[in-house]
């Protein structure tokens, strides 16, 4: 039980690094670039996937690619998994965005997409991205 609860605080924790990252980036986008929303909302997720995907890899799933390419075709598959995450993410912004007057709303609605997004990623990636029978060719 222990082991369990240190698991998703773990994985809590790097859900979090992951959404300030995510969020930084398009806060930085926002007001020092002023990119346009779908420019800064696609830099923050360019950012968090990395970043995630990094995390994941060495410290949730513990799954190391012999080479380079089996590791691309892993995030690859990984971003795949994130196409669906993404869409509850950027749905959920967007729709604070377009609600809510005050700016600092749509950070809110894509903290609260994100975590659900993380929520639903963790079993895509245990099930299809970094299950042990997994081999990456």
């Amino acid at each position: 039980m222990r082991n369990q609860i240190a698991f998703v605080l773990k994985y809590a924790a790097f859900c979090v690094i992951a959404i300030l990252l995510n969020l930084a980036t398009q806060c930085a986008a926002d007001h020092l670039l002023v990119t346009p929303f779908w420019i800064s909302i696609g830099m923050g997720t360019l950012t968090g996937l990395l970043a995630k995907y990094i995390l994941d890899r060495n410290y949730i799933f513990g799954t190391h690619s012999a080479t380079v390419s089996q590791d691309a075709r892993r995030f690859g598959l990984y971003t795949v998994m994130g196409i669906i995450t993404t869409l509850v993410f950027w749905g959920t912004e967007w729709a604070f965005a377009e609600l809510f007057t005050e700016p600092w709303v749509k950070y809110l609605g894509g903290a609260i997409g994100l975590t659900v997004g993380y929520l639903l990623k963790y079993q895509l990636d245990r099930r299809w991205v970094f299950r042990p029978t997994t081999v990456v060719k």
